[in-house]
C-alpha cells in the first residue's frame, strides 16, 4: 500500500512585478494498493442512544440497521456495542465477529428509557475500541437523537480529541430533528470522521451501510500532512487550511515557523482527502521557484509498519515578467466548495443573532455557489430556506440540519 499525493495550484504562474500574490494549493491524498489486497480488519464500536425519546419506531429501526450492518462484518473484524441513556453500559464487549446470534440478541433486547448522556457513552466506546486497537481500522459510530442533557458537551469534545490521538475515528449520526448539530459536527470533525443525518427512521439502515463502506475502504491509517514553506511564502492568517472532500472541514494546524503539520487520520482507497491551503507569496524574481515541500506520514496496518513517510513532493511555480494567467478549474471548484461551507456558516451566525434578512441573503449566495459547483440538490435546499426566511417563516430544526449537511458535502439527488 502506498500514498497517492497529487498537487494543483490555482495558477502555476505569478506576476514578477507584484509585491504580493495569493495562490491556493490543493492536495489530493489517498491510499493506493500495490496489488489486490484484502480489506483491513475493522475494530468497530456502536455507541447507541436508547433514551426515552428513542422509544418505539426510532429504536426499532436503529436495532434493525445495527443488525443488518453487523451481518456484513467479517470473522476477523471486531465489534463492541455501548448503549446510553442518562448512564452508559457496555452490552457487547469488544470481541471478534465469529458468533453473531448472541450479539444480535443483545441488540434486540435494547429498551428505550431515561435521559441522554452522550459523553458517558463515548467514554465507554473509546475504552472498548482501545482494547483491540492494533493493525486495524478503529471506528466509533455514535448515534443520538437528542441534546446531551445529562452530560457535558466540553467533555465530548475532549474525548473526540483523545480518540484522534489514539488513532480512532468517530462518525456521528444525528437521528430525527432534535440533536445538537454543533456538538455532533465538532465531535466528527475533531476525530476525522463524518456527520450523518438520519432524517427519517427508515433511513437508518442506509446511513449505517454508507459509513461501513467508508470504513471498509480505508487502506492507510494515522496520517498527517507535513508542509514546509519556502522563504517569501506564508500561510494566510485566518483559517488557512481546510479539507474540501469527501466533506468540508476546517482543519487545525501545528505551526512552527515555516513548517506546519495537519492530522488527517484514515486514508481511503478510492476517495481522496482533498486539502486546500491558502498561501501568500512575496515578490519573486523571474524564473521557476520552489514554494513548498509536502510529505505525508502514515501507518500501513497491512504490512504492520508505522511512522512511514512518503516521498517529498516539491511545489513549484513560475514568476513571469509578462504574466499569462493559467487558472486551474479543479482548484477553482475546491475554492467554491469551501466558499459554500463558509457562506452557510455566516448565514447560520446571522440567523442566531436575529438577522433574518442577512441570513437569507447569505443562503442565496451559498445557493448560487452550489449551482456553480453543479450541486443542484444543495442549491435547492439553500434557496428554499432563504425563501422561507424572506417570506417571514421560521426554519424548522430539520431545515437547519439539512442546511448544515449540504454545506459540508454534495447531496445525492
Amino acid at each position: 500500500m502506498r500514498v497517492g499525493l497529487q498537487s494543483y495550484l490555482s495558477d502555476t504562474k505569478i506576476d514578477a512585478q507584484l509585491n504580493n500574490s495569493q495562490r491556493q494549493l490543493s492536495l489530493a491524498i489517498s491510499a493506493i494498493p500495490n496489488q489486490k489486497i484484502p480489506e483491513l480488519p475493522l475494530n468497530l464500536c456502536l455507541v447507541l442512544d436508547r433514551s426515552g425519546s428513542m422509544s418505539e419506531q426510532p429504536l426499532e429501526m436503529v436495532k434493525e440497521a445495527a443488525i443488518n450492518m453487523i451481518e456484513k462484518l467479517k470473522p476477523d473484524d471486531h465489534i463492541s456495542i455501548v448503549t446510553f441513556d442518562h448512564r452508559a453500559k457496555v452490552i457487547v464487549p469488544n470481541q471478534p465477529v465469529t458468533n453473531l446470534e448472541p450479539i444480535k440478541q443483545k441488540i434486540r433486547l435494547m429498551v428505550a428509557d431515561g435521559g441522554t448522556a452522550i459523553d458517558e457513552g463515548l467514554r465507554l466506546g473509546l475504552k472498548e475500541v482501545a482494547a483491540h486497537n492494533s493493525n486495524c481500522v478503529s471506528r466509533i459510530f455514535l448515534l443520538t437523537d437528542g441534546e446531551n442533557e445529562h452530560g457535558d458537551n466540553d467533555r465530548c469534545l475532549k474525548l473526540a480529541k483523545l480518540s484522534a490521538e489514539y488513532n480512532v475515528t468517530i462518525d456521528t449520526l444525528g437521528f430525527g430533528e432534535h440533536w445538537n448539530q454543533d456538538v455532533l459536527e465538532k465531535i466528527s470533525d475533531s476525530a476525522q470522521g463524518t456527520l450523518a443525518y438520519i432524517e427519517k427512521p427508515e433511513r437508518a439502515t442506509a446511513e449505517f451501510e454508507r459509513l461501513l463502506i467508508r470504513a471498509q475502504l480505508v487502506g492507510l491509517t494515522n496520517s498527517s500532512l507535513m508542509v514546509e514553506l519556502m522563504p517569501k511564502v506564508r500561510l494566510a492568517e485566518l483559517k488557512p487550511v481546510a479539507q474540501v472532500a469527501p466533506e468540508t472541514i476546517e482543519l487545525p494546524i501545528q505551526l512552527e515557523g515555516n513548517y506546519f503539520s495537519v492530522r488527517l487520520g484514515d486514508l481511503m482507497m478510492d476517495r481522496p482527502r482533498v486539502i486546500l491551503l491558502n498561501l501568500y507569496i512575496n515578490q519573486l524574481s523571474p524564473g521557476s521557484h520552489k514554494i513548498a515541500a509536502v510529505q505525508l506520514k502514515y501507518d500501513d496496518p497491512i504490512s504492520n509498519r508505522s511512522n512511514l513517510h512518503s516521498d517529498v513532493l516539491a511545489i513549484e511555480l513560475e514568476s513571469q515578467d509578462v504574466y499569462h494567467a493559467q487558472p486551474s478549474e479543479k482548484v477553482q471548484s475546491h475554492i467554491l466548495t469551501l466558499a459554500k461551507y463558509r457562506q452557510t456558516q455566516i448565514a447560520e451566525t446571522k440567523l442566531q443573532s436575529g438577522d433574518r434578512a442577512g441570513a437569507a441573503t447569505m443562503l442565496q449566495t451559498a445557493a448560487k455557489t452550489a449551482l456553480q459547483l453543479g450541486d443542484k440538490a444543495g442549491a435547492t435546499v439553500l434557496q428554499s430556506n432563504a425563501t422561507r426566511l424572506q417570506i417571514g417563516k421560521d426554519l424548522s430544526q430539520g431545515d437547519r440540519k439539512k442546511t448544515r449537511l449540504v454545506s459540508k458535502t454534495i447531496l445525492k439527488e
